[in-house]
């Protein structure tokens, strides 16, 4: 990093006890001492809860976790745990899916990215090109390239890639007061995020969307085994498909 900032990565974990590797976040660390982890346990059923509690215990002040009481989906689950962020004082905040799809090595080089002017948010992009690892199952890949060109348009920014569960943005006052109320949208609350950035910039908010925020193509991201997306939950995501549409002709009335 060109200059070193305190960053800290929100990770939502619901019954990831058989797939959390423990042992490339405490790598991460490491590597990197300007690094912290804080884990939200979304009301595991499995030995998610103690393994993070035990990881913390072991690996000290530099990892925390945090506790729902309930299972509450991955929007809130990272909603809370960003807002713990800002409480914490990080400069630079993301949020990480926990299987580690996309490697923690692309948080450095996300905040490199941060360095260049006028950049507020990263936003991991999965582009499969040749030369590149990325690999999704089927149902993933044209379930989210459709998914995907829709929240384009309904957004009206050129955005590939809106559902990786890899972003870093600077702690800014605009980026809080996204994360301040629950998200409408379970599934695509990435895209209701978006949304609520540019309903701010609309009404007079410091940040410029379009231009401030970058997509980075992914060199490696691995579709690791034990997804939570099913073939059932297709209906519930073109029901929030619709919902997305309904909030993005609001904000432009």
């Amino acid at each position: 990093m060109s200059s070193i900032r305190r960053t800290g990565i929100v990770v939502p974990c619901f019954n990831e006890a058989s797939r959390l590797r423990l042992d490339a976040y405490q790598a991460a660390l490491t590597a990197s001492p300007w690094l912290e982890f804080i884990f939200v346990d979304d009301g595991s059923g499995d030995s998610t809860g103690s393994m993070l509690d035990s990881f913390r215990a072991a690996a000290g002040l530099r990892v925390h976790v945090l506790h729902l009481d309930v299972n509450s989906g991955k929007a809130e689950a990272v909603r809370r745990g960003v807002l713990q962020a800002f409480d914490l004082g990080f400069e630079l905040i993301g949020y990480w899916d926990a299987d580690l799809a996309t490697p923690l090595r692309y948080i450095e080089i996300f905040a490199e990215v941060l360095d260049r002017p006028n950049t507020v948010l990263v936003v991991g992009s999965r582009v499969r090109l040749l030369g590149r690892r990325v690999e999704r199952s089927p149902l993933r890949h044209f379930a989210g390239r459709g998914f995907a060109t829709l929240a384009s348009l309904t957004l009206g920014l050129p955005i590939y890639d809106t559902q990786c569960g890899a972003k870093l943005f600077y702690a800014r006052d605009v980026v809080r007061d996204a994360f301040s109320r629950p998200f409408s949208l379970r599934w695509a609350f990435d895209v209701e995020l978006l949304n609520r950035l540019l309903e701010q910039q609309a009404g007079g908010a410091p940040i410029d969307v379009r231009n401030q925020c970058v997509e980075y193509p992914l060199e490696e991201w691995i579709d690791a085994p034990g997804s939570k997306l099913r073939p059932h939950h297709v209906p519930k995501i073109l029901r929030e498909l619709v919902a997305m549409v309904g909030m993005a002709r609001k904000r432009r009335k």
